[in-house]
Formats: structure tokens, sequence, C-alpha cells
């Protein structure tokens, strides 16, 4: 059964997606103009000036946060050790590159969540993947497809797997039992997870900031102790990214290599085009849909430009005794991380490390969460429905902690293949209403406006817009409120 989930992931993962997340990332890149960068400052100041609404739903910035919080994970810790081991330096550089072509397809993602959102029973909002192919393009078939892959995968599996994490690292470096772990966790999940989505955002805007913060602040004091040799380490990941140091030609450094591993790290880190931040960026209360489609792509450059980066200088600038490229076997990529920092900054660091891992995985439980109950509410709309999925997702935690998951971790692979292959095919069939958005909200820039976003009679559109939610009542609620 490994062997077998094993061989449908390489295929999959290996030809399949990396292609089409690629494409994406080029074509909306290409037909958005490099919004990604052109924008930029635009996307800082948003984040800056987010506020809930009086309209419901979570305010931008702790939309992004649910983002961050999923994103941002012990992946960025190990994976990106990982990606090193196999892939040299060099892969650095592709995982770079991926990323920021990435940016325009969370844009387009979370722009079109938010154009085809509604509004929920409770005052927030509820939109994804999963709504847009139902709404824009008419099957509800598919959208429930969707739905059920992204539950499993993370509702369920991938929460296992963080629990597994959490209970390996507090097993491993401290002797704490399975079972302590597995209750503790409980304990902590329950109450936030019970609650629904709100909670969830309160918790995740304080966690997943902070988290980020301290850990590229563990990053920068490492770069500060090593400033004379980062140009050396930047010339590792550029000449390894075109196979231009000899010493690294072999498989684990080789240009292949380093591309192969340095794509897969950065989608599979940044999940730009996977399906999945969407589902956060409908429930916040925005002006105009492209608002949170800046901040979600803002979401990308963070966790890759950002934190996974501040795990590879790491361990390059560890030198030799931790991590020497080329020689330096896959067996011990997932512990690479944790022996740079305590090569550079002393075996005190095992304790804060350990804590960062801890909030890493405990944070990407929560924004799991909050994906899964949105698409539980797109197949059965209803409070039975929604505490079921809690009490599965708290066990899952339990669970996670106490049993070996490799065929689970495979089978949520497969999972998150199918949703992200749906998603993508939706994408370019929608994207140009996502392109329309993006008109609509620089021209009104250009025209000295605060941009308001109107669906229906919308000229830089394809069409009226089928929604309950961005009518020109509303934009006129929202001025007038304003002016108050």
């Amino acid at each position: 059964m490994d062997a077998f989930i094993a061989g449908v992931n390489d295929v999959l993962y290996t030809y399949l997606l990396i292609a089409l997340l690629v494409g994406a990332g080029l074509y909306f890149t290409l037909r958005s103009r490099a919004v990604q960068f052109r924008l930029f400052g635009r996307t800082l100041r948003e984040i800056a000036g987010s506020r809930g609404g009086s309209e419901g739903g979570i305010s931008s910035f702790q939309a992004f946060a649910i983002g961050i919080a999923s994103r941002v994970g012990t992946g960025n810790i190990a994976g990106v050790a990982i990606a090193l081991t196999l892939g040299g330096p060099g892969a650095i550089f592709w995982m770079w590159v991926i990323a920021l072509l990435g940016m325009a397809t969370a844009f387009v993602e979370a722009t079109l969540a938010q154009m085809y959102k509604v509004r929920w029973h409770d005052g927030t909002f509820r939109g994804g993947p999963a709504f847009y192919i139902q709404r824009g393009l008419g099957s509800r078939g598919w959208g429930l497809v969707f739905a059920v892959a992204l539950i499993f995968a993370f509702g369920l599996a991938f929460n296992m797997v963080q629990a597994n994490t959490i209970a390996g690292t507090l097993g491993g470096a401290h002797g704490w039992p399975t079972w302590v772990t597995a209750v503790l966790l409980v304990a902590l999940a329950a109450p936030v997870i019970l609650g629904g989505i709100r909670p969830v955002a309160r918790v995740a805007e304080v966690v997943a900031p902070v988290m980020a913060f301290a850990y590229v602040l563990l990053g920068l004091a490492v770069l500060a102790l090593n400033l004379p040799e980062l140009p050396g380490v930047l010339g590792q990941i550029v000449s390894g990214a075109f196979g231009l140091d000899e010493a690294l030609a072999g498989t684990a450094g080789g240009m292949l290599a380093a591309l192969l591993n340095g794509v897969k790290r950065g989608l599979f880190s940044n999940e730009a085009g996977m399906g999945s931040a969407p589902n956060a960026a409908a429930t916040a209360t925005v002006r105009h849909p492209v608002q949170q489609g800046l901040v979600q792509s803002l979401g990308v450059f963070v966790d890759t430009i950002v934190v996974s980066s501040t795990t590879a200088f790491l361990i390059l600038l560890a030198g030799p005794a931790v991590y020497e490229p080329g020689t330096t076997s896959d067996a011990v990529g997932a512990t690479l991380t944790q022996s740079a920092v305590a090569a550079e900054l002393g075996t005190w660091t095992t304790i804060p490390m350990t804590l960062l891992i801890f909030v890493f995985a405990f944070s990407s439980v929560l924004g799991n969460f909050t994906y899964a109950e949105i698409n539980m509410d797109f197949i059965r709309p209803g409070r039975a429905g929604n505490l079921a999925l809690r009490l599965l997702v708290i066990a899952s935690v339990a669970i996670g902690a106490l049993l070996q998951l490799s065929t689970v971790w495979a089978l949520a692979d497969i999972a998150m293949g199918l949703m992200a292959s749906i998603n993508l095919v939706a994408l370019f069939l929608l994207g140009r209403w996502a392109v329309g958005a993006m008109r609509d909200f620089e021209r009104q820039l250009a025209a000295g406006r605060r941009p308001a976003f109107v669906g229906v009679g919308n000229d830089d559109l394809p069409g009226d817009l089928p929604t309950e939610v961005w009518l020109r009542r509303d934009v006129e609620v929202v001025e007038r409120a304003d002016r108050e």
C-alpha cells in the first residue's frame, strides 16, 4: 500500500502539479503585469490599515494571520533542511523564484474567494475554491470533490501529522511520554476550536506574527555573528542553482536536483495555487476583493522569502561542522536546523527551538481547522455538521500524537494534489474575473478614490457577478460609515 501510494504521489507531484503550479505562476504574473511587484507598497499599506468592518466577518489582518498560521509550520524548519540535503544550496534560489511567481497565483485565488463569497448566518463570510467553482463555473459536483479532499487533508490528516511532530519533538528532546503530549494538545486546542472561526482568528492574529518574528529574530542574530560569510553563502546559492559549482556536481547538488527540490519546497510551503489559503481570505471584511488578494499574496512572501530563507541561512552559515553541501545525507535533514542553531548560539537554544516548533505546529492545526470548517459549511450547512467536524479535529490531534502516520500522510498528499489540480483548472477558467477586479481597483486608485467594489454593472468585469454581497447598496453603507 505504501509503495503504491508513493508511486502515485511521485507522478502527481513531480510531473503534473509542478507543471500546473509553475505555469499558473508565470501566466498570472504576465496577465496581471506582475501585480505582486507593482503593488507591493500598496500591499503593505493594506496590512497596516486593516480593521474589521461593520458588515460582519473578521479583519483583513486576521484572515492574513490565519493563512500564515497554516502556511508557516514545521515544514519551514525541517522541509527546507531536507531540500538543502537533497538539492544543495541552489535549491534555495529556485525556492525564491517559485515564491515570487506564486505571489501572483495567490493574489488571483484570494481575489476570487472574496468575489464569490457568501454571507453566513452568524454574520461572518464563507468562500473559497468550492464556492467559486460552484458559483463561478456552475459545478457543485466538483466543488464537493474539492471540499471533501480539503477536509480530509487539512482537517484531519495534516493535523495528525502536526501533532505527531510535536510529540516527537517533546519526546526526543525532553523525554515527554506521547500520552502527556496528547492530553496537553487537546487541552489547548479544544477551547479554541469549539469556539469556531472568530476565536481562531483572535488567537492567530497574535500567535502567527509573534512566532514568525521570533524565528526571524533568531536568524538575524546568527546572521550578525557571521556577516563576513554572507557573500560566500549567497555565492553558494547562485552557483548551485545553475550547476556552476564543480564540488556540487553530484546527485546531491546538480542543477536538476537543485531545481526540482527548490521548486517542490517553494510550492508546497507557500501553498500558492493549492486552494487552501483562499478559504481564510474569503472570511475577511474588505471594501474591495483586490485588497485581500494583495494581503494574501504577501503571505507567500513571508512564508518563503522571510521564514524559509531564515532556515536556509541558519544552516548554511553554520558551516561544515553541521552541513557540508554534497555530502550531508537526507537522513539528518530534519535535525539540521536545530543543530545549526545550537552550533551558533549554544545548546541553551534547545528549549527555545522546541517551543518554536511546538507553536509552529499548533498554529498550523488552528489554521487547518478554519479551512476544514468553511468547506464543511459548503457541504452541509448547520451546527450539527460543524460540531462533528470540530470533535473530529480534536480527536485527530490526540490520535496523531500517539500513532505513526506514514500512510495517512501519503494519502493526505494525494488528497491535497487532487484539490490543487481542481483549483488550478478553476483559476485558469475564472482568472479573467480577478484581472477585471484588479483593473477596477487600479482605476479607482488613479482617480484618487478609496477603492470600493461593485459586482453588478461594473464595466471592468466580464459580466455581472453572481453575488448578494458586492452590491451598490453595500458600498453606500460602507461609505456612509466612513464619513461618520
